[in-house]
């Protein structure tokens, strides 16, 4: 994608920033911390307008709330949001650009800041910043010719509190060359029985993937990242499901996001680590009670790296441990991933929205009081 880095700070620019928040919905300039009402009125009672009257905005339960709605061309460029961890598989966030009624981002909130197990974890990567406790950021270039909406869907049973801001950068004319930003999530749970996991699936158009989460519940004991990943590309396509192969294919899940040999570091077991443009950040093990299987959260960006298609892309990975006689052994798991791409279109083919019952995490309980219990083992950086 030809953007010009808005890291190159010494070239001087036609461009304008603006930012959205609680305290300017407007962006518009001259319009930040005019607010009377808000969640901060109470606590600037001495003090008065100016002094933080509106930092934050309530989502009530089975709403949506639009976070940002822009007109005229530009570029989202950084995306900084927190909430209570509860809400983090609970709301989905979405992107619409230009004319376009249908979201070109529709992901759970947690997933999308690679964080889909609704516990934190520091992320410290080029596109995605976690950080504690629950400040998500998000580097990725977000495109548009006419118009952005970016919106926050509660599908909860409760109010949800949101802090957020949105700076984007206005373009004096729009740049045809942009590709637009999409992510989608897909979850297979549990994955059918010997059937990759859908990551991306079929869509048409010139474009480039760019980045991959994916939030992975081991169900069986032993090793289950075998599996390898598969990047149907152009032509790829044009051959019937049963009679594909790719052309690009990894040798396994572990080598996909930058590992090796089992993520093992010898006498330590499964090791964390976050870097650039990849990780295994969040490793949740079994403490004997609640949390019984294993759970992990990893990422890959493609952005030194894109891969590019010109006509068409579908991407899926397998799901696979070990069995007797070192044969493989197919799996069963609950995978959940984010595909992130730029595609030539505002809209594309997508799966069905998410809603509550797709996102929910089927892991721990509710702690429960003076009892003695000690909080599951979570390892992360």
């Amino acid at each position: 994608m030809a953007v010009t880095p808005s890291w190159h700070i010494a070239t001087l620019s036609p461009r304008t920033t603006r930012s959205i928040s609680p305290e300017n919905f407007s962006g518009q300039p001259g319009q930040g911390g005019r607010a009377t009402e808000g969640t901060g009125a109470m606590c600037a009672r001495d003090l008065g307008p100016g002094w933080k009257i509106s930092p934050s905005v309530d989502l009530p339960a089975g709403e949506t709330l639009t976070l940002a709605d822009i007109d005229g061309a530009g570029i989202i460029t950084h995306v900084w949001i927190t909430t209570h961890t509860d809400n983090w598989r609970t709301l989905i966030l979405r992107a619409y650009w230009d004319s376009s009624e249908e979201p070109a981002v529709e992901v759970p909130y947690g997933d999308f800041f690679c964080n889909g197990w609704g516990r934190f974890c520091q992320v410290s990567s080029q596109m995605i910043a976690a950080n504690p406790h629950g400040g998500f950021n998000s580097y990725w270039p977000m495109p548009f010719r006419s118009h952005a909406k970016l919106t926050i869907e509660n599908t909860s049973s409760v109010s949800v509190r949101l802090y957020y801001q949105v700076t984007y950068e206005e373009l004096p004319s729009p740049q045809e060359d942009l590709a637009y930003f999409h992510a989608q999530w897909r979850r297979s749970n549990p994955l059918e029985e010997k059937v990759p996991h859908t990551i991306l699936d079929d869509i048409a158009g010139s474009g480039q993937y760019v980045g991959t989460y994916i939030a992975w519940g081991v169900n069986s004991p032993g090793w289950w990242g075998e599996g390898e990943i598969k990047f149907y590309l152009d032509s790829d396509l044009d051959e019937p499901v049963e009679n594909r192969y790719p052309t690009i294919c990894g040798t396994g899940t572990e080598d996909y996001f930058g590992g090796a040999w089992n993520f093992d570091v010898p006498g330590e077991g499964y090791t964390p680590y976050s870097t650039p443009y990849l990780g295994l950040p969040q490793i949740i093990r079994p403490d004997g009670l609640y949390d019984s299987q294993q759970r992990f959260g990893m990422y890959r960006w493609h952005v030194p790296d894109p891969i590019f298609f010109r006509r068409g892309i579908h991407v899926d990975i397998q799901a696979l441990g070990w069995r007797s006689g070192w044969r493989y052994l197919p799996l069963r798991d609950d995978i959940a991933s984010t595909a992130y791409f730029y595609l030539d279109q505002p809209a594309t083919r997508r799966p069905t929205a998410p809603c509550a019952d797709t996102m929910e995490i089927h892991i721990g309980t509710e702690p429960v009081p003076d009892l003695g219990t000690t909080p599951p083992r979570i390892e992360t950086i």
